[in-house]
């Protein structure tokens, strides 16, 4: 197995599966939440922020932010055939199952990375299961990391195969590393316009992750929603009954059953009260990030204020001053947010068991900023809150995903946190 050897990079892995591991209740679901935590790890170098050499893969006519938007499986698939194309064949992959069963590819691959000590020809001149051997003793010659077996690759099976790849392409990615000083500007203006989006799109995955809604697990909100099957189980589960199922493409495979979904989600978004000016099933279907996260937010922010007995945003704030301990807040944006107190006090309303007040530190520096946001999410999640933002939200003042945390902690209080999250027949098993 594999082990992380940092708590830094054990938190962050463990916030982007929390929605996953708050749902786990049978073993096939446990052994789902291990696959999330492998694929998360296997494929945290498949981005431009930390390979940013992967500006070669872009094909003519795109610019650097079209990678931006392919998530990691997309990227990594591109990488592979960016090979086979280098090295002269004519095969390519648009799958990790069927496509390399024979490992014809994975052998051309490995050849083309290091020839000196992958024989491509010696490979090929066997077949099945020895063919499959032969390019996993390969790979471990390159440094690759790998656990995967004959028949896992001959089988065609997906998850082994991604996790096999991933590992080729951690240990020789094979690309030239040098990045011109355009390029690193270019990588850099992308992030920096994209931080606050990642933050918030991170957050609803999360959400979505955590509703256990079956056959739903967001990996990447914009790639994940485009077909509107997603979005349309979400509302279903926020508001029952609002999706005529009959009127639904079950099987979108294609653009115009995709935005006839995404259509639909526009409306029935309409019908829940949500404001969608300008925005359009084919922007889903697009991708526009601005307009995804503008609606899935308002989901995130209906269902959230649902839960706690249908308030508003006046009334949540109204709440949130009542149990602050003299703190007044005007809005979810107000500055006396930034040092935490405000979170201690409602948490100690709550239970005063959970903080350890000779750790919160007084002041407003950075650093002190930086840990009391910190230690307040951890106090949240110890009282049992579902917690999706991260501190650099209260450092920020991101007045959605605080407005999200302080009803994360009035669900606590008023005692209808997970249970209210799921629906009749999850909650009959919870009871039995």
């Amino acid at each position: 197995f594999f082990f992380f050897n940092d708590t830094a990079t054990t938190e962050i892995y463990t916030e982007q599966i929390v929605g996953s591991v708050r749902c786990v209740q049978e073993t096939d679901m446990i052994l789902g939440v291990i696959w999330q935590i492998l694929k998360i790890w296997v494929l945290s170098q498949l981005n431009l922020q930390s390979s940013p050499y992967l500006v070669r893969l872009l094909n003519p006519g795109e610019e650097i932010k079209d990678l931006f938007k392919l998530p990691p499986e997309k990227l990594l698939i591109r990488w592979f055939n960016y090979h086979l194309e280098q090295a002269g064949t004519a095969r390519r992959v648009k799958n990790l199952s069927e496509d390399v069963k024979d490992s014809e590819c994975y052998a051309i691959l490995l050849n083309q990375l290091c020839p000196s000590e992958c024989n491509k020809e010696e490979a090929l001149s066997l077949e099945g299961d020895k063919r499959a051997e032969k390019v996993i003793d390969y790979s471990k010659k390159i440094g690759a990391t790998s656990f995967t077996e004959p028949y896992h690759i001959t089988s065609g099976n997906p998850k082994v195969n991604l996790l096999f790849t991933a590992s080729i392409f951690n240990a020789c990615p094979g690309l030239e590393i040098t990045v011109t000083e355009e390029e690193h500007k270019e990588i850099s203006v992308v992030i920096d316009d994209d931080v606050e989006g990642s933050r918030e799109e991170r957050a609803f995955r999360m959400y979505i992750n955590s509703l256990g809604i079956e056959n739903v697990y967001v990996n990447n909100i914009h790639e994940d929603i485009k077909d509107g099957l997603v979005l349309l189980k979400v509302m279903e589960r926020v508001q029952p009954g609002i999706v005529n199922w009959k009127k639904v493409e079950q099987n979108p495979n294609n653009r115009f059953k995709q935005i006839t979904n995404c259509n639909m989600v526009v409306d029935i978004g309409k019908q829940m009260g949500f404001s969608l000016v300008g925005i359009g099933g084919i922007d889903i279907v697009d991708g526009n990030k601005k307009l995804n996260l503008a609606l899935v937010w308002q989901l995130v922010k209906k269902h959230t204020l649902q839960v706690i007995g249908g308030w508003n945003e006046e009334k949540l704030l109204q709440w949130v001053n009542e149990k602050s301990g003299g703190i007044k807040l005007k809005n979810f944006k107000d500055s006396q947010i930034k040092t935490s107190q405000v979170f201690f006090q409602i948490i100690d309303s709550i239970n005063k068991d959970v903080v350890d007040h000779s750790i919160v530190q007084n002041g407003d520096s950075d650093q002190i900023i930086q840990n009391n946001a910190k230690y307040a999410i951890s106090c949240a999640r110890k009282l049992g809150a579902t917690v999706f933002l991260l501190w650099e939200d209260i450092r920020d003042l991101n007045p959605k995903m605080i407005m999200a945390f302080m009803a994360a902690l009035a669900q606590i209080e008023k005692g209808v946190h997970l249970e209210t999250m799921l629906d009749p027949y999850e909650k009959e098993k919870k009871t039995e």
